[in-house]
């Protein structure tokens, strides 16, 4: 039960119970006490409107009413009009301070939701020196002091926020929330839910779907309908959408095939149409509510809210990692690091995978959830969680925050024109709250002959640790598209059954940041005699044929080239820049290629069908001026020397 429900319990049950008969009550007048009493009945039966008009003619009648001051700040206290409630709260004071003591902890929630921290931490501190109170309660004045002293703080020391609409071709009348986006910044998918007096679910619920918005010309274009079997008359929402845009996840409740009140589901996009959304079931899925999920840009890593037990509050947030057969293991609570005995919700795992965004009404910040960031360190574990401060977080609640891939540019949902309700703004995050910038690599697969798309697995490797970053197929139309966070190095390899590999390489190390986004056309090669691969992640050490550790995926992706296409021989070619001697880079050449020959025959490819040779300089690919030509002369190719298929 939250805090809210605890109030109007308390409220209600004291009104009840203390001042039944008329004689208690704070007026002699008949008429007030019948608007009073007609007013409690309607609010029992929750026709708020009447209840409302009934105790604003009891309040006309007497204007020293205790209780019909009580029950109006209740009443607004309930539909959330909470600066309405602290000044019909703080009149029942000034006409009885001593009737009703637990009144300064209703009265100093409503100040506290409605932004007067400073009267709220007064009124707070008096409800604390009162004898006889819950104790409960007790311990939640106690937080919220805490709360009200952090957000006066706060309001004295803004973060710099300056949110601006992304336009009417997404905001509408309806509510807009719940924003993702790909790494490249060119789509946008977001909750809309529809206006209630215009479309009530088949179910009797509000309409919920999901909607996309491509960029063009640094525009959003006009949002259109995900389309089924994607939406349905229930209601789906709290989606997160791959990097490449290619698959999403997202919470549907009492969907068919789940397995509690809301799952989480899975849908790819496919020659222009989602599929079927299928459950992920089990261990991520459970008897309980699991929502809110956000998926890493490499795939392997699913965040998300779960109320399962085995937690430290009510929803804490958890993940999973996806195992070598794509299926998602047993999830891991994040621990006291991050979750505390509220509830934590709506994260957001950066394009960094390292930064994690999320919402929480359980730590130290301005009232309600607030947003906090944390990062994870070399071990695995988190950094203590940062708030990001006033006025991005509010005494509104605050969630369902995102950050694009290079770090700066965020965007979140909130109510800024009531007549418009819930839209969705986007605002440069202040520099010591922005994750580690990412940039991306994005292009499409053609036949190098025909110049067909082509459909072809890809994988980025990252050199330094020799760990596969990325693993996963183009789309049908060739497309892909790989994040690529600074600090590593990188190799990328694409291949297809029938034609030769691709590969080339990133250097991300030192003082290398973020970058322009590479846009590549990448062209594949049917396996046939001539043909040519440019190794472009092997790597010698200097002055040396002795093969860096760097270099050993890619020869492994070629092993299995030679070790599928069994009547394929090739032989290695090494080339070197201009620096030395001709007669030297002939030599270091040679011994190059043969160094990935005496690999190769250790991958078990039997040596008769590889053959090496050295070209020191004589075919250069670029100058041998400019620290960048010279790296282009400096390479190794694997040129097939036959094919008898």
């Amino acid at each position: 039960m939250n805090y809210i429900s605890s109030i109007f319990i308390g409220i209600a049950f004291f009104l009840a119970t203390e001042i039944g008969s008329s004689q208690n009550f704070h007026t002699n007048s008949g008429k007030a006490i019948k608007a009073y009493n007609e007013g409690v009945t309607a609010f029992d039966y929750l026709f708020f409107n009447n209840a409302e008009a009934n105790l604003l003619e009891a309040i006309s009648i007497d204007n020293r009413f205790y209780e019909a001051f009580m029950m109006l700040g209740e009443l607004q206290f309930k539909l959330k009009r909470y600066s309405e409630a602290s000044i019909n709260f703080r009149k029942a004071v000034k006409i009885d301070s001593l009737f009703f003591k637990p009144v300064f902890y209703n009265l100093a929630n409503a100040e506290m939701m409605s932004g007067d921290y400073n009267n709220a931490l007064i009124h707070f501190k008096v409800y604390l020196e009162q004898a006889g109170m819950s104790e409960k309660n007790k311990i939640t004045a106690g937080k919220r002091v805490k709360n009200c002293e952090f957000a006066i703080v706060a309001l004295k020391n803004p973060v710099p926020f300056n949110p601006v609409s992304v336009g009417n071709s997404i905001n509408t009348t309806d509510d807009e929330y719940w924003p993702s986006i790909t790494a490249d910044g060119q789509m946008l998918m977001f909750t809309r839910q529809l206006n209630p007096g215009d479309n009530i679910s088949l179910y009797g619920q509000v309409q919920e779907d999901f909607y996309i918005s491509f960029l063009t010309d640094s525009l959003w274009q006009k949002s259109f309908n995900a389309g089924a079997p994607l939406n349905t008359p229930k209601n789906e929402g709290a989606q997160t959408i791959s990097s490449n845009g290619n698959y999403m996840y997202f919470t549907a409740c009492d969907r068919s095939g789940g397995s509690g009140s809301c799952d989480i589901y899975f849908s790819s996009f496919n020659e222009g149409i989602w599929s079927e959304p299928e459950n992920i079931r089990s261990p991520v899925n459970t008897q309980y509510w699991e929502s809110q999920p956000s998926i890493s840009s490499d795939g392997k890593m699913l965040f998300f809210t779960s109320s399962r037990p085995g937690g430290s509050g009510g929803k804490d947030l958890w993940y999973s990692r996806m195992n070598d057969i794509s299926l998602f293991t047993e999830p891991v609570n994040m621990g006291k690091a991050i979750n505390t005995e509220g509830d934590e919700m709506s994260p957001f795992i950066h394009f960094d995978g390292k930064t994690l965004y999320f919402a929480s009404d359980g730590r130290t910040g301005m009232g309600g959830f607030d947003i906090y960031l944390t990062r994870m360190n070399e071990d695995s574990t988190w950094t203590e969680p940062q708030n990001l401060g006033y006025p991005i977080n509010t005494w509104n609640d605050e969630m369902g925050l995102i950050i694009e891939s290079g770090g700066k540019k965020a965007y979140f949902s909130s109510v800024r024109n009531k007549a418009n309700g819930k839209d969705i703004f986007s605002f440069n995050l202040y520099e010591s709250a922005r994750p580690t910038p990412v940039s991306y690599l994005k292009g499409k697969v053609y036949d190098r002959d025909k110049g067909t798309l082509l459909k072809a697995d890809y994988e980025l490797i990252n050199l330094t640790t020799n760990e596969i970053t990325v693993k996963s197929t183009t789309g049908s139309t060739g497309n892909f598209l790989v994040c690529l966070p600074s600090g590593y190095n990188y190799g990328l390899n694409v291949s297809k059954e029938g034609y030769l590999f691709y590969s080339e390489n990133f250097m991300f190390e030192g003082l290398h940041t973020v970058m322009e986004p590479y846009i590549k056309k990448i062209l594949l090669s049917p396996i046939k005699a001539g043909e040519k691969i440019q190794l472009s992640n092997v790597f010698y050490e200097t002055d040396s044929w002795q093969l860096k550790k760097e270099s050993l995926a890619e020869l492994d992706i070629l092993a299995k080239l030679l070790l599928s296409n069994k009547e394929v021989n090739i032989e290695i070619g090494g080339y070197t820049d201009s620096t030395g001697t001709a007669a030297y880079n002939l030599i270091l050449s040679e011994k190059r290629a043969q160094s990935v020959v005496s690999y190769l025959v250790s991958r078990g490819i039997p040596a008769a069908r590889l053959k090496y040779k050295g070209y020191g300089n004589m075919t250069p690919r670029g100058d041998n001026v400019t620290e960048e030509g010279r790296k282009l002369n400096r390479r190794t190719e694997a040129r097939i020397l036959e094919n008898t298929k």
